[in-house]
């Protein structure tokens, strides 16, 4: 079979896509023929090992997978021995955010993991695009208790983790004010914000309004920066660490000293997130924002986007 691979941790350059085994299935496992799959944010660490931090849950000293890739949507293609509730023939999706060597024309995966069927009219790019980035965009929203009504700023609007994070907000009941380039914005307002920002228009952070919880979705901005527009015990989360992992030192620090606070979310329990997303979905409640779409002989093309910081939403890679 055909798989994007590199053996140890460096860049993008490093990836090759060539011919090894087919994987055979463990007791505990099923062998899925993968049809789509993404290239993320979450790809990029398991491929680089940076942060450092990342290695430790990736494999060390060396990657646990050679192959890359996180997410899949597929079909069954062999079950081992132990398994139940999968048949071949099934069609399922499924995340490891630590690497799960999915960039690959098959893939085993095991059914004690985060794996689920996919619902009938639920096409494969549809599905895998629910994986990683609203996984972490529910894993960022559930550290903040919102009331209906409260009012976010999410900054970073089109990206994959904010583009989910509007629709599950929404979904909530939550007054939205959303900042992006101006290029996107009337891509940004399909997604049901009550407010769109165009940031070369207007600097957020000098707002008048305040707000109960400021979401970086991309970690281009600070708290130090975005603290004036926060209501007193107002919260602000960062996708990143921030410059020399200063947002998890606020983390420990602003309960103690500041009635505005910095929360450092800890993602968990990635198939509880796909079944709230999955809901979602089958309630046509929440759509992925889908940018590209590459072929596996384009892996090495596709992280180069994902990491130019350009990407819209998520970067499909089509397998079969």
């Amino acid at each position: 079979m055909k798989a994007a691979v590199r053996y140890v941790y460096g860049p993008i350059d490093s990836i090759k896509v060539i011919d090894i085994p087919i994987p055979e299935p463990k007791l505990d496992e099923v062998r899925i023929k993968v049809m789509a799959t993404t290239v993320n944010r979450t790809d990029l660490g398991v491929l680089t090992g940076k942060p450092y931090l990342m290695r430790a849950f990736a494999g060390f000293p060396k990657p646990r997978f050679p192959v890359t890739g996180t997410d899949f949507a597929g079909v069954v293609d062999k079950i081992g021995e132990n398994v139940s509730g999968f048949s071949v023939g099934d069609r399922v999706w499924g995340f490891g955010d630590n690497g799960s060597a999915t960039h690959a024309e098959f893939v085993c995966f095991s059914t004690r993991k985060a794996i689920l069927p996919i619902p009938d009219g639920i096409d494969f790019p549809q599905i895998v695009a629910c994986a990683e980035a609203a996984h972490y965009a529910i894993n960022f929203l559930n550290k903040v208790k919102l009331n209906p009504g409260a009012h976010v700023l999410l900054n970073g609007g089109t990206g994959a983790i904010g583009s989910a994070a509007i629709q599950l907000l929404k979904a909530q009941g939550i007054r939205v004010t959303a900042v992006c380039h101006q290029v996107d914005v009337e891509k940004v307002k399909a997604l049901g914000p009550d407010r769109v920002i165009a940031l070369e228009k207007e600097d957020f952070t000098q707002e008048k309004t305040e707000y109960d919880f400021v979401f970086d979705a991309v970690g281009k901005s600070r708290f130090s920066l975005c603290k004036p527009i926060l209501k007193p015990g107002g919260i602000y989360i960062s996708s990143e660490l921030g410059p020399s992992w200063e947002n998890l030192t606020l983390a420990l620090t602003t309960p103690i000293f500041s009635q505005k606070k910095v929360v450092f979310p800890l993602p968990t329990d990635i198939l509880s997130s796909m079944k709230t997303i999955q809901d979602l979905v089958i309630q046509g409640k929440f759509r992925p924002m889908i940018d590209r779409t590459y072929t596996l002989n384009q892996a090495k093309e596709a992280f180069t986007y994902v990491a130019s910081g350009k990407k819209i939403g998520n970067v499909i890679l089509k397998i079969a």
